[in-house]
């Protein structure tokens, strides 16, 4: 029965209610990602008041309520009435959207947060917050709630519970706010310790002098329970910390900033002896972990003066061809920030940014600043040695061109060496299709038995792959497992990977859950993150959970993936079952094998993102670098071989080297 359409079946979504009816909207997810946000949100806020030069320190405490406060010394919000609105500045910042004292340039030059729904979306997204300002010699407060209403029916999102108070006299200043995630949105209410650390020291190296102090009351040792940020030396301090387990080229950091109209930009560079950069851009003090203008203007200048000056100082003939921005960036650290006064976000997360004026402006201000330092007699040595690196690394990248070129011309003369490997699915539709790259000949043959062909192709590795960490394009492209996993997915590599041409939409590691699978794991892991990074950031990258326990009574059997569950299972139970605990895949049937770990109605897949880049690459370089020391100092931190772990899905969390929790599919 059709029903009418007319202007009464338009839903009008009022005031905060919009939030909450679609969060994703606003936040991107509901998940542990999403709950981080609304903490950022506030966090950026404390932030921009120190970037206007009205505040010095920032405190963020996590408290075992599963709330988080947020103080910063800077002016605090205003509370006097506004005059269109009738109602306090406070009320308007947390209660209305697109409201804030952003929009203008008088009370903010430079901001991360100009979308103005910052602070309402977190009142909207919590069951309550309380709002401090220390302003003018005064305390005031208010407290917002998000409670069910009887009459209307619904939650009303975020209506304060009464009218601002005004508590006493104080010599305090700034703006505290306190929140409780609301646990009827979010899949995940609790804050991660670790993710909250490292983005609170990643903004004190972003702004030189601020005082950032994190305190978790849910740390029991009292003496690791607050710790506090502070970087004289701003970027450049932070690409020390970046390579601290790297092996420098030269102890010299390379920096440089610079002004062009409104636009603002910092560099900080410094060469190691590794085979792949690690560019990591910021504006507005946001990740920009997508890129963008201001990623794109570096890029291309660094290009062009570093080819500029090996023909300056002959390095190149006339009749050499320039090398190539990949060449120029093997070994390359570096942290890139901009300030622009109206940043252009792809998206309320601020992945990419997208201001078209941002790019010719750093790339004047990279040339003027690189060019005045390499014609200085003391940057010769260092100008020397990055650009024998680049010629180095110009002579592998054309071997593996050639290497490319002769397997992909093999490949399409003589596809049998990866027929012989792959059982490939019948779909036609990418979209459809699902890659497992299985562990192991025995589990690959149970696997391809149990698999639905339509959609699911196998591919069982035979042998342990490169750790692509310590090898160049060329000695990857010689390995026989990853040139068959390269040709499977048909999307090319490194400068040549294309998504557009990717014959599996998801990308599934099968592996044994032990230590010999966890490794495994981790070097495909590696590779994906090294040479086909889309790949992971597009999220088409998966691990497949097998069950770690059989209970086998009469009635059937039942799995368990992980200790919890086993004893969720076998709680109450008096006798009658038998336990089997899978060693590796290979154990299992086709028919177990695919009821558990490959049928999508059932199967639990964990969806690997990257949550913090800076993270994700330091997590690589310590556990696939060449330094040992570090490598052994997180293996006794955080390895747990008898205990299964609540697994996040985040690429850090990839590595550990301990049998994954349970996920659901994302």
């Amino acid at each position: 029965m059709a029903h009418n359409y007319d202007a009464s079946a338009i839903k009008v979504l009022e005031g905060l209610d919009a939030v909450r009816m679609r969060p994703g909207m606003y936040i991107g997810t509901t998940g542990v990602r999403g709950l981080h946000h609304l903490l950022w949100e506030i966090v950026d806020n404390g932030i921009d008041e120190c970037m206007g030069g009205f505040a010095t320190e920032v405190q963020v405490t996590l408290y075992k309520d599963g709330s988080a406060s947020v103080w910063d010394n800077g002016r605090g919000v205003p509370v006097d009435i506004h005059p269109e609105l009738g109602i306090t500045g406070v009320e308007v910042i947390y209660t209305r959207l697109h409201a804030g004292g952003k929009f203008g340039n008088d009370n903010y030059a430079y901001s991360g947060g100009l979308h103005g729904v910052g602070a309402s979306v977190v009142n909207a997204l919590s069951r309550w917050m309380t709002v401090d300002s220390f302003r003018d010699w005064t305390h005031y407060a208010i407290r917002f709630e998000s409670n069910w209403d009887e009459k209307e029916g619904k939650v009303l999102a975020g209506h304060p519970t009464g009218p601002l108070q005004k508590i006493g006299n104080t010599r305090k200043r700034g703006t505290l706010v306190r929140f409780l995630p609301d646990d009827r949105i979010f899949e995940e209410t609790t804050f991660s310790h670790d993710t909250v650390r490292s983005r609170l020291r990643e903004l004190a190296y972003l702004n030189p002098n601020v005082r950032i102090t994190l305190t978790d009351e849910r740390v029991q040792d009292a003496a690791g329970r607050t710790e506090e940020f502070c970087y004289a030396g701003g970027i450049s301090d932070y690409v020390r910390y970046l390579n601290r387990e790297k092996t420098p080229l030269s102890p010299e950091i390379i920096t440089f900033s610079g002004q062009k109209d409104d636009i603002r930009f910092s560099a900080a560079v410094q060469y190691t002896d590794s085979y792949t950069e690690s560019v990591f851009s910021f504006a507005n003090n946001i990740s920009t972990g997508e890129g963008g203008s201001h990623e794109a203007g570096f890029r291309a200048a660094w290009t062009r003066v570093m080819n500029d000056y090996a023909r300056r100082i002959g390095v190149l003939k006339e009749k050499d061809n320039n090398l190539s921005g990949e060449d120029f960036r093997e070994g390359m650290t570096a942290v890139i920030s901009v300030m622009v006064k109206n940043p252009q976000f792809e998206g309320q997360t601020k992945g990419r940014l997208g201001n078209t004026e941002v790019r010719p402006a750093v790339e004047a201000i990279v040339l003027n600043e690189m060019q005045f330092y390499l014609e200085d007699l003391k940057n010769q040595d260092l100008g020397q040695k990055i650009l024998d690196k680049a010629v180095k690394s110009a002579k592998v990248r054309e071997a593996a061109r050639k290497a490319r070129d002769v397997a992909r011309q093999k490949n399409e003369l003589d596809a049998a060496p990866l027929v012989g490997k792959l059982s490939a699915c019948t779909g036609k539709k990418a979209v459809e299709n699902e890659l497992f790259i299985v562990e192991g000949d025995s589990a690959g043959g149970s696997a391809k038995q149990g698999r639905d062909r339509r959609f699911q192709a196998i591919l069982p590795l035979r042998g342990k792959p490169l750790n692509v960490e310590k090898k160049r394009l060329d000695q990857v492209l010689a390995n026989d497992e990853f040139r068959s996993i390269i040709t499977a997915l048909g999307t090319g590599i490194d400068e040549d990977f294309s998504l557009d041409s990717l014959k599996y939409h998801k990308v599934i590691i099968l592996a044994d859950a032990d230590q010999d699978g966890a490794h495994i794991r981790a070097i495909l892991l590696t590779f994906f993150y090294r040479y086909m990074k889309d790949l992971v950031t597009q999220g088409h990258v998966y691990i497949g959970m097998p069950p770690l326990y059989a209970v086998k009574r009469a009635s059937g059997i039942q799995y368990a993936y992980d200790d919890r569950e086993l004893k969720k299972l076998t709680k109450g139970l008096k006798g009658g079952y038998t336990i089997q605990r899978y060693k590796g895949l290979g154990e299992m049937n086709p028919e177990q094998l695919w009821e558990t770990t490959m049928d999508p109605r059932n199967r639990k897949l964990m969806q690997v993102t990257i949550e913090d880049a800076v993270r994700e690459d330091g997590i690589i370089t310590t556990l696939m670098g060449d330094k040992v020391e570090p490598r052994r100092e997180y293996i006794i931190e955080h390895a747990e071989f008898n205990k299964a772990d609540h697994f996040e899905g985040t690429l850090e969390d990839s590595y550990r080297l301990m049998p994954p929790g349970r996920e659901t599919d994302a």
